[in-house]
């Protein structure tokens, strides 16, 4: 992004100005300066250590929310805020505009840790962290951080809503601005929940006979838990990226069907959440979607270009596929259940599919997920040998064949989801222009959806 928006400038103006009058200090309030600087210069710290090159994977921001969190539990709300600035704005930001961002990082964390330390000051959490009163100063702590939250997700939410124009990620822009920040405000609770516990423990252990020194050591775990946290992290890039590498292969090798495996995962994680399953497996039937025509590497590319039908020959190569993925895809570990998805992702109810004729339940569920998603895709889109379909007519197709192709579980849970949020196809064919004959049902031909 290299230019804001006019409103999205606006925004980020104001929340800068407003960040620079919470620095006021309150009249009669001591403000200790030593601790400022102690904070800001291990904020500033432990944020130019997250994103230097020693850690392998720079991370995206908020590491160390504990620092901030005790400067709101200890220090007056001007002279928290304050401890914000250094890190906030001397630390590199990725993305141009550069300058609006890193006011934009300031602000935003001045607000919220200034917000925070009123709140705290005004539930009484200064005397209990003074006094060591472990509940009084877990309650209060508690309404800081809630506040911090708070005003961290208002202002991503309307930064996201003006410079994305939808209300927060294109996955939610059919629910209205209360409910997508809503979505966003539970999501960052619990993790920041977890840093303001280890922010009040830093605060009480400051003020304890022990010193500030014993505090510092509360991030001592933090730091461990933040490494094996940006591992993790390293370890899913190297993931989308080995995915990556693969679908660019199978799109550069068929051009016809670009953006078909982005699609179909797409769908697939549309029909696994509706579904239910966990965070975890929508993930895996994500990649399945993405994978499932990578054994088309293996395919003559003129036979995945041909115009009109296959001959019977041509149909039993084709059908290899399958095959061909599963043999690419089954040394890749964390693809977990994904891989069964490759190889039985043209298997049908009543076992008149391939490569494998399994029927029923025998077909893995990852792999009944997919076909749904595969078949819906290959129908609304347009291909070298036929012609997209409207979204209604592909839904009443895969309805006409749930029982005998498809899982009608997986086709109600399409049609369901696409019902509620909506979906808009691609046409994938390199010629839009030309327009075929309307295609044949999916059922007469099973190789249709190559």
């Amino acid at each position: 992004m290299e230019a804001l928006p006019g409103r999205a400038r606006a925004l980020v103006a104001g929340v800068a100005l407003s960040g620079l009058l919470c620095l006021l200090p309150l009249p009669g309030a001591p403000v200790p300066w030593w601790a400022v600087a102690l904070l800001a210069a291990l904020y500033g710290g432990c944020e130019l250590l997250a994103r230097s090159r020693l850690v392998g994977t720079p991370h995206p921001g908020g590491t160390f929310y504990p620092v901030l969190l005790a400067g709101a539990f200890l220090l007056p709300p001007s002279a928290a805020a304050l401890a914000v600035l250094p890190g906030a704005l001397l630390v590199p930001v990725a993305w141009r505009p550069y300058p609006a961002r890193r006011l934009w990082r300031a602000g935003r964390l001045v607000l919220a840790v200034w917000a925070a330390s009123r709140v705290h000051r005004a539930a009484g959490g200064r005397e209990a962290v003074a006094d060591c009163d472990v509940p009084l100063a877990l309650g209060t702590a508690g309404a800081a951080v809630l506040v911090f939250c708070l005003v961290l997700t208002l202002l991503d939410g309307a930064v996201l809503a003006l410079t994305a124009g939808v209300p927060l990620r294109r996955g939610e822009r059919t629910a209205g601005p209360a409910v997508a920040w809503g979505r966003l405000f539970l999501r960052s609770l619990a993790p920041i929940t977890v840093h303001g516990l280890a922010g009040l423990m830093m605060a009480l252990l400051w003020r304890s006979p022990y010193g500030p020194v014993a505090a510092l050591l509360v991030l001592l775990p933090m730091g461990v838990s933040w490494w094996a946290f940006a591992q993790y992290h390293r370890e899913r890039a190297a993931h989308q990226a080995t995915i990556r590498a693969l679908v660019q292969a199978v799109d550069i090798k068929d051009g016809y069907t670009r953006g078909h495996s982005e699609r179909v995962g797409q769908a697939s994680m549309m029909i696994a959440r509706e579904l239910g399953m966990d965070d975890e497996r929508v993930e895996v039937l994500r990649f399945a979607g993405i994978l499932h025509d990578v054994g088309k590497l293996g395919v003559p590319t003129r036979l995945l270009t041909k115009d009109g039908p296959l001959t019977p020959e041509e149909r039993r190569v084709i059908e290899l596929h399958p095959e061909y993925g599963h043999e690419m895809v089954r040394g890749i570990s964390f693809l977990g259940e994904a891989r069964e998805a490759v190889l039985h992702h043209h298997e049908r109810l009543d076992g008149t599919g391939y490569p494998y004729g399994l029927a029923g339940s025998q077909i893995p569920e990852s792999a009944r997920v997919v076909a749904v998603a595969d078949a819906f895709d290959a129908m609304t889109s347009t291909r070298s040998y036929s012609r997209a379909r409207p979204v209604p007519v592909a839904l009443k197709e895969l309805q006409r064949c749930a029982g005998s192709h498809f899982d009608p579980r997986m086709v109600a849970a399409l049609v369901h989801v696409i019902g509620r949020a909506g979906w808009h196809p691609a046409v994938t064919a390199d010629d839009a222009r030309a327009v075929p004959a309307p295609a044949a049902p999916v059922t007469d031909r099973p190789g249709a959806h190559r």
